[in-house]
């Protein structure tokens, strides 16, 4: 007789976590629920030995180094957590792994603060969109979204999180955003 072993809390967690991300990958901009607030339960469910991340918090690089991820100069990273609020930010994102044609894998996952509901005006359109989707993005220098244009030749380019508390919202590469 076989028996299952049981998640406890913290995979359960973890998994719940994971799924909302998914979601988010998914059904680009739409608002997923993350069982707990802030990037704590994204690092959680996305990093391991085999990951090199960065941040640019050092308050939360002590946090990632706890997933047993190696910390990394942000060129050399597979999962970023930046904050895009200033040009300065969005001009270090251009250092990003964008991967290759052939290993469009290693484009980097972009985990930033934004608030969602307010600020600029986004129309989606792209793969896991019924027509397009509207929504609105604040905390982000507007110097984004052309920086993002440029990372983003399908299918190399850059996957990123908007996080608000225990709100996200992704943001696939191919999808296509337009402002206004």
């Amino acid at each position: 007789m076989q028996t299952a072993p049981h998640p406890d809390a913290r995979e359960r967690r973890d998994n719940a976590s994971f799924h909302a991300l998914m979601m988010a990958l998914s059904r680009p901009g739409t608002v997923q629920e993350l069982p707990e607030p802030g990037a704590g339960p994204i690092a959680a469910a996305l990093l391991d030995r085999e990951c090199r991340v960065y941040a640019d918090d050092a308050a939360l690089s002590g946090h990632l180094r706890q997933t047993g991820a190696a910390l990394v100069p942000l060129a050399e990273a597979d999962h970023l957590f930046v904050s895009l609020d200033s040009a300065a930010g969005v001009t270090a994102l251009g250092a990003a792994q964008v991967g290759s044609f052939l290993y469009p894998d290693g484009g980097a996952t972009v985990i930033a603060p934004a608030r969602i509901g307010e600020g600029a005006h986004l129309t989606l359109t792209g793969p896991g969109i019924d027509g397009s989707v509207s929504l609105q993005l604040g905390g982000l220098d507007p110097s984004l979204w052309e920086a993002r244009r440029r990372l983003c030749r399908y299918p190399e380019g850059i996957d990123l999180f908007f996080i608000d508390g225990a709100r996200v919202i992704g943001l696939p590469r191919s999808t296509a955003v337009q402002e206004g």
